[in-house]
């Protein structure tokens, strides 16, 4: 293809890539209006659902602004060429084809956070807090801003200079190699997540004896769960929204629960919520879901090796001369209709393995505690009951409520 037709196939992706989000966005936002269906009757009052309702109609403007300005800036930088100028001044003082692509996205990486830091202040600071969820303070966000260049440096620097290197001396069978470096550092974050990164961030505390480890004890002899790593995390310190999540393979796997999951549940709630994680770790999803990622990561780099060295696409971001660094760029964008598409099927796997483990905990344990549980998350919440088919289709990773409470009561 020409430069002219990469250049035209850009613009072209990033807008219909955002006007459809905008689409989406307003008919979920127009069906967040709808009354409470009569299955979840009880969850809100009336003040309560109106409120619901202002939550997300003040989240969906505020998404609307920020992804319009992100837009309008990713099309300036493409119609104008602004990445071609970066590109060359770049190397005005680091010719050298290892250092210039890390110095050129070490730039983007800083001019793009400081552009959201202030829609992340706005974010959290006034639409969080104007509805209590927000508990962060200016110092946490600030030493978590710190921490995230530390670790952004230290990895992201590892893994991209990793892949110049192989690009410049392989050649065009660099992805085999670099799948291989993909696929152990995934292996190691699933492994090593929630004791190196996760404690950076926030402090897990092993539960303490009483009637809820109990509870679960008790459950885990009964499904044959080895419970050794079950833990609650501070996510008070950030968020009164509560969570749980497992994590983990083999005998580094680990359960936690928020601690404001855990203040606002009964232990019967709790316990069923750990059978949910349980189901996950039964049904075999945590292993499958990272097969499956590291397949489609293997997929992207076989993608990304036939433009790595196209002089075109470098021309077509502005660039005066082939640069990795800019087809890497522009293959981003170029990929987003994929990454749109596999993202769907995705969703689609993760909403089944969400049904698998609600049943599960209903078999193994029972499921009106469940029910309960999900009620009472999505009343704290301020969730949507009543999101468009078609946004659930594209964005849920996780059944709509009124799903998931119809499957654990038929």
């Amino acid at each position: 293809m020409t430069e002219q037709t990469i250049f035209t196939i850009l613009l072209v992706i990033i807008t219909a890539d955002f006007a459809l989000e905008r689409v989406l966005s307003f008919l979920n936002l127009k069906s967040a209006k709808k009354p409470v269906p009569k299955e979840l009757e009880g969850i809100y009052d009336e003040e309560r659902y109106v409120q619901s309702q202002a939550y997300q109609q003040d989240v969906s403007r505020f998404s609307t602004f920020s992804a319009t300005f992100s837009f309008a800036f990713l099309f300036l930088a493409l119609y104008l060429g602004w990445f071609g100028l970066l590109d060359e001044w770049v190397r005005t003082f680091s010719p050298l084809d290892l250092v210039s692509p890390l110095i050129f996205f070490g730039v983007l990486y800083v001019i793009s956070d400081l552009i959201n830091i202030p829609f992340s202040l706005y974010r959290n600071f006034v639409i969080e807090a104007k509805y209590g969820f927000n508990k962060m303070t200016a110092k946490i966000f600030i030493l978590d801003k710190i921490k995230g260049y530390i670790l952004t440096i230290i990895f992201g620097g590892l893994l991209l200079g990793t892949l110049i290197y192989l690009v410049n001396a392989i050649g065009s069978n660099f992805w085999y190699y670099f799948w291989a470096v993909m696929t152990a550092f995934v292996l190691f974050a699933n492994f090593f997540y929630t004791s190196l990164i996760l404690p950076l961030f926030n402090k897990l505390t092993p539960m303490e004896d009483g009637e809820l480890k109990s509870s679960i004890q008790s459950y885990c002899d009964q499904v044959k769960f080895p419970l050794q790593n079950i833990f609650i995390m501070d996510g008070s310190k950030r968020s009164s929204k509560g969570n749980a999540f497992f994590s983990g393979l083999g005998k580094r796997k680990k359960v936690v629960l928020f601690d404001t999951l855990v203040e606002k549940h009964t232990v019967e709630e709790l316990t069923s919520v750990f059978a949910h994680e349980v189901g996950h770790f039964k049904k075999k999803h945590i292993l499958f879901s990272t097969i499956f990622s590291i397949g489609l990561m293997g997929l992207m780099l076989f993608l990304f090796s036939r433009m790595a060295y196209s002089a075109e696409v470098s021309w077509a971001m502005g660039g005066q001369t082939s640069a990795l660094h800019l087809n890497l760029l522009a293959f981003g964008i170029l990929y987003t209709p994929i990454s749109t598409l596999f993202g769907i099927i995705g969703n689609i796997i993760s909403r089944k393995n969400e049904f698998e483990a609600d049943a599960y905990a209903k078999e193994t344990y029972e499921g009106e505690p469940l029910v309960t549980s999900l009620k009472k998350m999505s009343a704290d919440h301020l969730t949507n009951l009543t999101p468009h088919p078609v946004y659930v289709f594209v964005h849920y990773s996780h059944p709509p409520l009124k799903e998931r409470v119809s499957a654990l009561e038929s």
